[in-house]
């Protein structure tokens, strides 16, 4: 079976070190703006906690999970995949 693709908790953190230190401080004279950013920083975290919950199942069924920093790599296994079974297709059965 094929990993469960997921994104790494590193682009959580970096995501979340932004609007912590750089967005919170260049909004801070906006309070409604403040006030959306506090609203995704809490929607940030709780995806993360989600995801841990995803990796405890996982973990639990035996099921396999791999971290992606980018679509690039599961788009071009994907499409090797699509590839080869394409491939096998239109070979003559031997």
């Amino acid at each position: 079976m094929e990993p469960i693709p997921l994104p790494s908790p590193v682009q959580y953190e970096l995501i979340l070190q932004l609007l912590e230190r750089k967005t919170n401080f260049a909004v801070s004279d906006n309070t409604e703006v403040k006030e959306k950013v506090r609203q995704l920083i809490i929607t940030l975290r709780k995806a993360i906690a989600q995801q841990k919950q995803i990796e405890d199942i996982c973990s639990q069924a035996k099921l396999p999970t791999e971290y992606f920093w980018s679509l690039n790599h599961v788009i071009d296994r994907a499409t090797e995949e699509v590839n080869s079974t394409e491939i096998e297709k239109s070979q003559p059965p031997v």
